[in-house]
């Protein structure tokens, strides 16, 4: 059974995810070590600022630190070899890593559907800076405006409906349109009753 072990920069927690501040590729990136466990490889971590001894008992870490500082972290470890250095590898990469033995079905959550998921996001958080920055990483990585504009499309209408659903609520709990038109602006933007994500 193969065995990856993860030697982390200083961080706040294990994961390195409950900051005021947090790297999108660290959540992404524990999802794959768990999704790696799930494929039957054994998986360890380390935090330099919670485990250091960790990092002084393994000599190629050991070593590494020696030579090259915190720069080189993180370290990944296959049994026992280094094998990444400085980075977050992918789940492709991940998959590359453990070996091509592993029948694993390869992952569709790109870098560019990422970037789309963030804008989406952005959208529903109506957050300026947040679609800015994150239009700028999807046109970087060749996604297309079109591809963002559905993005965009999908999280106002998720985003719209349970507003438009509330404003309803509200008329029913008020009394009528005539006597209270709270929902004339809507109207004219209603989407058909559907099976999709709050219809």
């Amino acid at each position: 059974m193969k065995k990856l072990i993860v030697f982390d920069p200083p961080m706040c927690c294990s994961t390195g995810v409950c900051g005021p501040v947090i790297d999108p590729a660290l959540p992404r990136f524990a999802a794959d070590l768990n999704w790696l466990v799930g494929q039957g490889i054994v998986v360890e971590r380390y935090n330099l600022a919670q485990q250091p001894q960790a990092f002084v008992l393994n000599e190629a870490v050991k070593a590494e630190l020696k030579q090259k500082g915190n720069a080189c972290l993180p370290l990944i470890l296959l049994d026992g070899q280094i094998v990444s250095r400085g980075i977050y590898p992918s789940r492709e990469e991940i998959i590359t890593l453990a070996g091509p033995e592993q029948q694993v079905q390869e992952s569709h959550y790109t870098r560019a559907v990422e970037e789309l998921v963030a804008l989406g996001a952005s959208i529903a958080a109506n957050c300026d800076p947040c679609f800015r920055y994150h239009f700028d990483q999807a046109r970087e990585l060749g996604v297309s405006k079109e591809d963002m504009a559905r993005a965009v499309k999908t999280a106002q209408t998720v985003k719209d409906t349970p507003a438009r659903h509330l404003l309803e609520l509200a008329e029913r709990y008020l009394g009528s349109e005539q006597s209270h038109p709270i929902l004339p602006i809507l109207e004219s933007d209603k989407q058909p009753a559907g099976k999709g994500c709050c219809s």
